[in-house]
């Protein structure tokens, strides 16, 4: 939490001017209860109209600037509440921008998510609450026990003693509750992770009529969070009915011993209702300090769970030139015994990969699923860091190259399609930010998405809704390689990104690819062995390994694997 307070600096004035001023309230209803005092005994004992209607006079224009200094106060606190919680959320989104896909993969989306929205709320509510009561409340409860003594002194240890043990008591119950408020937080992400797997799968769900499985896996987690919170709850509730209790029976108290006073002759009706009001405030402002502690408590947790994505170390490890060999620069690609795991001390999930690619070659990658097709391309623009060995473009090691240079000189189409809400002129210029119409067009024509745009009559200005839910699989993989090739990469790489379009289609992309007028090296990675036949390299992986690298020809005599996978989607593999 302490590595959020350096976001305060810009609201510093509003940061001091809202407690300040809270404390100038407190002070005018500190003064009131005195005012009736003197009203009571100097007034309406003697019956002293123009005295009564002075000290009238005097509580309201106590009531008017109590109310503007409270709404000022509450306008500094809402300000620097607000802005505090934007530059948190500012700078969390950035942190997360800044991550490794290993990084996210280990946080989870989910969990970010709920950072980034529940978490930041609650620590601006708590924020807000702090600045308005966190001092108030106790210079209240401070001031009237003070005021107290001045009244009666013996009276006056009562509220001292009732203030200390309601203090001891509410500081009991929520140090209880704190580890309770973390563990919310942490089923509130299983739950977001639940809720957006639903969503984004709503569709499978249905097909295969899994609506009440997933109603039922959902209830038993949100009863495990509804369990957790009403645990919290519970203890947080037992605040209220306790302070209520043993304020109102020590009020009693007051009232008895003050009138004992009063018939005595030592305290004045005036002295005793002033008491009285002394002791509504510390019931009042104990309640409001209890409340804002439950707030500030929840929050706390939050503001750790922020503070630990913002001090966690993130992005891949910085290298500088000459840290490792160079290679052979005439390769446009190389692996060098790349070995590789998602987990540390985890099973390779690639295992000793070698192959090199030469500018303008087509490198085609099959093998079955769970082969690692997809992990080896994601190691070509460094999104993982290798295990052992090197990776290597134009002889360099990839970890040695600036990341920014390295990732605009690589076109990726991922495997899932993905499409963000906006237009299609935005989405292909992602590619290329300075791209002009007619380059947009040309890289649809080459990626056989033309006919798509041109059937819409908004054109390049074409809707696209959130996820590229308007367009169906083939048209978002079209477009996604077109966005790619708007970049005019010097490497390219498609992974498994014609798998929805038909073989007509597919077979007129392929073609389009071989008179690119940029020449990449181009790395296509397919379950078809038809979308790779003709590549200049096949790459045959089978759990992690390379059972066979070659031509079509070569490897259809040496690996026995890539001739199974061939034989059975010819239909040669098949008996009559």
């Amino acid at each position: 939490m302490k590595h959020l307070f350096k976001y305060f600096k810009t609201y510093r004035a509003q940061c001091f001017l809202s407690p300040f001023l809270k404390l100038v309230e407190a002070l005018f209803d500190l003064l009131v209860p005195f005012i009736i005092s003197d009203l009571i005994d100097n007034g309406i004992g003697q019956d002293r109209e123009d005295y009564i209607l002075s000290r009238f006079l005097i509580l309201g224009g106590l009531a008017l600037l109590g109310i503007i200094v409270s709404v000022t106060a509450q306008y500094f606190a809402s300000a620097a509440a607000a802005g505090f919680a934007g530059k948190v959320r500012r700078e969390l989104f950035d942190k997360l921008q800044s991550f490794s896909y290993l990084d996210t993969d280990r946080i989870g989306v989910s969990s970010m998510i709920t950072r980034l929205t529940s978490d930041i709320n609650q620590l601006q509510s708590g924020v807000n609450w702090t600045l308005r009561l966190f001092l108030r409340s106790p210079v209240i409860v401070l001031g009237a026990v003070i005021c107290a003594f001045f009244i009666d002194t013996n009276i006056a240890l009562i509220f001292l003693a009732t203030s200390l043990v309601l203090l001891g008591i509410i500081f009991a119950i929520l140090l209880s509750t704190l580890p309770k408020y973390k563990q919310i937080q942490q089923k509130l992400d299983n739950l977001t992770v639940m809720t957006r797997e639903n969503v984004s799968g709503v569709r499978v769900i249905r097909a295969f009529r899994h609506e009440q499985t997933e109603e039922e896996s959902f209830d038993r987690a949100n009863r495990i969070h509804i369990t957790l919170q009403k645990a919290a709850g519970r203890i947080s509730a037992l605040l209220n009915p306790v302070t209520f209790f043993i304020l109102n029976a020590v009020l009693l108290l007051i009232i008895y011993l003050g009138g004992v006073r009063v018939e005595a002759g030592s305290l004045t009706t005036g002295q005793v209702i002033a008491l009285v009001n002394y002791m509504s405030q510390i019931l009042v402002e104990l309640i409001k300090l209890a409340n804002t502690i439950i707030t500030v408590t929840r929050s706390v947790a939050c503001g750790n769970r922020i503070g630990d994505i913002l001090t966690m170390p993130s992005g891949l490890p910085k290298y500088k030139e000459g840290d490792f060999p160079d290679g052979d620069d005439s390769c446009a690609v190389t692996f060098k015994n790349v070995s590789f795991s998602y987990t540390e001390g985890g099973e390779d999930n690639l295992e000793r990969i070698s192959f090199r690619a030469r500018p303008g070659e087509t490198v085609g990658i099959i093998g079955g699923t769970g082969s690692g097709k997809t992990t080896l391309v994601n190691l070509i623009p460094r999104f993982y860091d290798v295990k052992s060995g090197q990776v290597l473009i134009n002889g360099q090691d990839v970890r040695v190259l600036d990341e920014a240079e390295l990732r605009g000189s690589v076109g990726i189409v991922p495997q899932k399609a993905v499409l963000f809400k906006g237009t299609v002129r935005d989405n292909l210029k992602w590619g290329n930010p300075d791209a002009t119409d007619e380059e947009l067009w040309h890289a649809l024509e080459q990626s056989e998405a033309a006919e798509i745009v041109r059937k819409r009559p908004e054109g390049l200005d074409a809707p696209v809704e959130q996820n590229g839910n308007n367009y169906s699989g083939g048209q978002k993989q079209r477009l996604t390689i077109a966005r790619a090739l708007c970049r005019k990469p010097s490497i390219l790489i498609l992974d498994d990104s014609a798998s929805a379009l038909d073989l007509g289609t597919e077979s007129r992309l392929r073609s389009h690819l071989k008179s690119l007028d940029f020449d990449p090296t181009v790395f296509i990675v397919s379950q078809r062995v038809s979308s790779i036949r003709h590549a200049d390299l096949i790459l045959v992986l089978n759990q992690g390994r390379l059972e066979g690298a070659g031509t079509h020809d070569s490897l259809m005599e040496s690996c026995p694997l890539y001739r199974e996978i061939e034989q059975s989607q010819s239909g040669g593999g098949l008996s009559s």
